[in-house]
């Protein structure tokens, strides 16, 4: 897994941030009134973030940017970053301003002169993952992460509040890092063992294997694996940090490579098809983070891990199979495979777990591209108070999410003489139609909720708290969602 940046916390000492190697930061708010600390900062450089505060450039300059200075008199450090930042600052606004200081540090040494400034610990996870970097396959490795201290008021007040907001920066990472595997390298049992891992955390691990998948009749997943050679792998992870009360069923896509099957997908792009395991890489994330922070709730991910590929004996169009509901599905179409996994690993969740909620995440449809581009995931739900909740928990975390429409003239597309459904309704309203798929799978008695993930999971260009690729969206949403609505007292 990629090592982030170690982060640690300590009393205000100026002499320490003197001799600091690196970078040092400073937050100066907007009205240009300096802390206690800033001062003697700017005594030491000899009025340099005096000078700073009051230019031009200091007051156009947006909350949480910074104005860095090369080689600051009276210091140490290479750079000093005058960030704008209030004393109390937004969520938001806390969390840009460290990921500005990791983006402009790289790999250097990090001080941050922090102070009373409130939510310390978003700093913090801006720091954290900004400095992200996949190189694995790198030949030529870069150093680690040079460490960061953040210079604070109450260092012992701070740090449990960090250690729960680092604790999810190490689900995203966990996240990122399985998303921006290769297929070569992330191949189905891989990634199962990837899974099992969490075991050392105290989350209950078990693989369903096809034979497993036979006996329970999950025809519509296992038609998906049939053309690999890589076996398909039901993974399931228990997090049962609370009561005796049902848990919340988390379930991912998990197609670590996706060709279309039969119906191949043109050439161009396909090589970004690494990342359409990426509801099942969220799933996991998230059970990574609720170990960490030892969540008091219950909580349980399922991720179907599969390979969609052309071969002999791959499924074709106009095949049909049953699910393990015991409807029958026309596959009309073998690029329209998540949700063949999805309608299975759905109803095996409901009938194994009686889940209180669950939610699917899955990079299912290119329409919600098109629709939504790269800043905002769609999402469907049956139950009005459960789509309220998540919707809050999303827009806390700033991870944007779409509600969109479900209705019978919709589900009308997805309707077949030969079968009891088709698996794809065609291009119009295409993320909507592979959403009415999976609601047949989904009892009426059980709040559901699924979120098409497609633009957000990977992008082609920088994030607040990302860079382009992975993101690991949703980790936070659904943290937040467990710690607001499932975590007992």
């Amino acid at each position: 897994m990629t090592e982030l940046r170690d982060i640690s916390f300590a009393e205000v000492d100026l002499d320490l941030l003197a001799e600091t190697e690196g970078s040092v930061s400073v937050f100066i708010p907007a009205d240009g009134k300096m802390s206690p600390g800033a001062r003697r900062l700017n005594r030491l450089t000899k009025g340099a973030i005096a000078r700073v505060v009051g230019s031009d450039r200091f007051e156009k300059l947006s909350v949480g940017d910074a104005i860095s200075l090369g080689f600051p008199a009276g210091m140490a450090a290479e750079t000093l970053m005058v960030i704008k930042l209030p004393r109390r600052p937004a969520q938001e606004e806390a969390r840009k301003a460290g990921a500005t200081i990791a983006k402009l540090a790289g790999g250097s040494p990090v001080a941050v002169l922090a102070e009373s400034t409130a939510r310390i610990e978003d700093v913090a996870l801006g720091v954290a993952l900004k400095g992200y970097k996949f190189t694995d396959h790198k030949s030529e490795k870069a150093d680690p992460l040079a460490a960061a201290v953040i210079y604070c008021s109450k260092p012992d007040e701070v740090a449990p509040k960090a250690e729960t907001a680092l604790a999810i920066a190490q689900g995203v990472t966990f996240t990122r890092d399985l998303v921006n595997e290769p297929a070569n390298v992330l191949t189905t049992s891989e990634f199962a063992n990837r899974l099992v891992a969490l075991k050392s955390l105290g989350v209950k691990v078990t693989v369903l294997e096809e034979a497993d998948m036979e006996k329970l009749g999950m025809g519509s997943f296992l038609s998906v694996s049939i053309g690999s050679e890589s076996p398909a792998k039901l993974v399931v992870m228990e997090w049962n940090g609370g009561g005796d009360e049902a848990p919340l069923a988390l379930v991912g896509k998990g197609v670590v490579f996706d060709t279309g099957g039969i119906s191949i997908k043109p050439s161009a792009g396909m090589e970004t098809m690494t990342m359409d395991m990426g509801g099942a890489g969220v799933v996991a994330g998230v059970m990574k983070t609720l170990a960490l922070r030892k969540a008091k709730a219950n909580v349980v991910g399922l991720v179907g891990i599969v390979e969609n590929m052309p071969d002999g004996k791959a499924t074709r169009p106009g095949d049909i199979v049953k699910s393990m509901k015991g409807d029958t599905i026309e596959i009309v179409n073998t690029d329209a495979e998540g949700r063949l996994v999805l309608a299975d690993v759905l109803w095996y969740a409901q009938e194994t777990f009686k889940p209180a909620g669950m939610i699917d995440l899955a990079t299912l449809t290119g329409a919600c591209i098109i629709a939504l581009g790269h800043d905002n995931a769609a999402y469907f739900a049956n139950d009005e108070e459960f789509a309220k909740s998540y919707e809050k928990s999303a827009a806390a975390e700033g991870e944007g999410t779409w509600r969109l429409p479900l209705g019978n003239g919709y589900a009308e597309l997805i309707k077949t003489p030969l079968a009891d459904v088709k698996n794809s309704g065609g291009r119009p309203a295409g993320t909507i139609t592979a959403a009415e798929f999976l609601k047949r799978f989904v009892k009426d008695e059980t709040p559901w909720i699924h979120i098409d993930i497609a633009g957000v999971a990977h992008v082609p260009s920088e994030r607040l708290l990302s860079g382009k690729g992975a993101t690991g969206w949703g980790v936070m949403a659904l943290n937040r969602l467990v710690a607001d609505h499932y975590e007992q007292d």
